[in-house]
């Protein structure tokens, strides 16, 4: 079984930005890496092979292009992540939860957070995160693909992989809201 998610991955400035951030030593907090750093869309989890993600993926429900925005400050979830905020990729999580819900675990019943994590509490650990929130970061960047990614879980953290990128489908002139966008020459939406 391969455990999967989808994800927007920053450019290379915007990981630039987020590497300058102060990560100081906090016992019971493991920093995340500049190769970890990603928004999830959809977490799939146990998938046995990646070509029906690709294929609903290809097929999600079209959306307009979009930019992410990374900001306006470090925060938290609880006292367990530390990340940074993402806005402006709700419209694609729910074009991408929508076209994967038949696949790999159900999706969540939450609403959608971007974001980029920093840092998490260990189990049983007790760590006070508020003294490490609101340092000012911001960045934007235009989503151009969506990744399918595997991760690859080790006791020093996750690795991940980008097994394929994949421009979502956009909307053409006179296509109804949600219905799948085609392409121009009748493909695929994959991109290498």
């Amino acid at each position: 079984m391969l455990r999967l998610f989808v994800a927007v991955w920053p450019p290379e400035a915007v990981l630039d930005t987020l590497d300058a951030l102060a990560r100081p030593q906090v016992d019971g907090l493991r920093w995340t890496a500049r190769d970890q750093w990603h928004v999830t869309l959809r977490f799939l989890g146990p998938v046995e092979a990646t070509e029906p993600v690709l294929a609903a993926l290809s097929e999600a429900p079209a959306v307009a292009p979009t930019s992410a925005e990374m900001g306006p400050a470090v925060a938290r979830f609880g006292q367990r992540v530390l990340h940074v905020p993402v806005t402006g990729l709700a419209e694609l999580a729910a074009s991408v939860i929508a076209a994967t819900a038949h696949i790999g675990r159900p999706p969540d019943d939450r609403p959608f957070h971007g974001h980029v994590t920093l840092a998490r509490v260990a189990n049983r650990a007790k760590v006070d995160l508020r003294p490490l929130t609101g340092t000012a970061v911001t960045g934007r960047w235009p989503v151009e693909s969506v990744c399918l990614v595997r991760s690859h879980l080790r006791s020093t953290g996750a690795r991940y992989e980008v097994v394929e990128r994949v421009t979502p489908p956009r909307p053409q002139p006179g296509d109804s809201p949600g219905e799948p966008a085609p392409r121009p020459d009748g493909g695929p939406h994959l991109t290498s």
